[in-house]
């Protein structure tokens, strides 16, 4: 009787998952609303964009498979240069998704040091937790902090956004997403790079959840 009573829970949850699944696959993405990174505000507190925004190449875009994306530089009077980048992905169901800069840089001479996390404070009150390295490349030595962002939520942890977007993907029919990095050189210290990077990653914060909802 046990057997028999199991045996028929596990076949109704076998039929509800697969109707689950049959339903997102028919259903397809959720439209979401946002703003194109191209509008990303030029300025951003005492944050000003300095120069042209920088276009990839094609061999690059191929493997980035980004559906938008922006690289700007941003300068504050008298201050240190942070670098901005951002890529989004509408839908990750087609095997598009962002690239770790863990996995990126190192096949660009750069090498990866001093590995960490640094705390983003956002306007609310809370914060949240990004990843950080000091990268160098010859004699160019650059702070750089990044996570992953999309449906509300900033994670640092690349297998975590994993794990939420399948998650969300099911609640929510939502699978897009992004990756935002911040570098910043060192013109003084690490610990002053740092403070540059955060302050720039604080302020981005407040604006870029309409470009990345």
């Amino acid at each position: 009787m046990k057997s028999s009573l199991r045996f028929g829970l596990l076949l109704v949850l076998i039929l509800v998952v697969g109707i689950v699944v049959n339903a997102w696959s028919y259903l397809g993405e959720a439209h979401v609303e946002r703003k194109n990174l191209k509008d990303f505000p030029q300025s951003i507190g005492t944050w000003q964009k300095t120069g042209n925004d920088r276009i990839l190449d094609d061999e690059t875009m191929k493997v980035l498979r980004a559906n938008d994306y922006l690289l700007r530089d941003f300068r504050k009077p008298a201050g240190p240069i942070a670098n901005l980048y951002v890529g989004y992905y509408a839908t990750q169901r087609s095997g598009a998704t962002y690239h770790s800069p863990l996995n990126c840089l190192p096949g660009s001479g750069w090498t990866l040091s001093e590995p960490g996390k640094a705390t983003i404070p956002l306007a609310d009150g809370t914060s949240f937790i990004a990843n950080k390295y000091v990268i160098q490349n010859g004699e160019d030595k650059n702070l750089m902090i990044y996570w992953y962002q999309g449906r509300g939520r900033n994670v640092a942890s690349e297998y975590w956004g994993k794990v939420y977007t399948v998650l969300d993907s099911v609640r929510l029919r939502r699978s897009d997403g992004a990756m935002v990095r911040v570098i910043v050189p060192f013109t003084d210290s690490e610990a002053a790079a740092q403070q540059a990077a955060v302050e720039f990653a604080s302020a981005a914060s407040t604006v870029l959840p309409e470009y990345v909802p």
